[in-house]
């Protein structure tokens, strides 16, 4: 009988690696993949991080006046359907 794919490559018991550890072995896993993951985080350069800066800035203020005239225009067009 030929193997599928999956069987194949040696997936077969992947999902079981999780399943045959007891509790405190899962949160070791947990914590051993979370010190990976931050192990692979950069910390930006000064240059990089005022020009993030600078792009938040400039999308939060022109998010700001987007809401701002879209409130004016809301608020013009309720007065005139209920008037004053």
């Amino acid at each position: 009988m030929s193997e599928s794919p999956a069987e194949a490559s040696g997936a077969h018991g992947a999902g079981t690696d999780t399943e045959r550890r007891g509790f405190f072995g899962r949160i070791a896993l947990f914590v051993r993949q979370v010190v990976g993951e931050l192990r692979k985080v950069v910390t930006p350069t000064r240059s990089e991080l005022i020009n993030y800066t600078i792009v938040v800035i400039v999308f939060v203020t022109v998010a700001m006046l987007f809401v701002t005239a879209l409130d004016y225009v809301l608020g013009l067009g309720a007065f005139w359907l209920f008037g004053a």
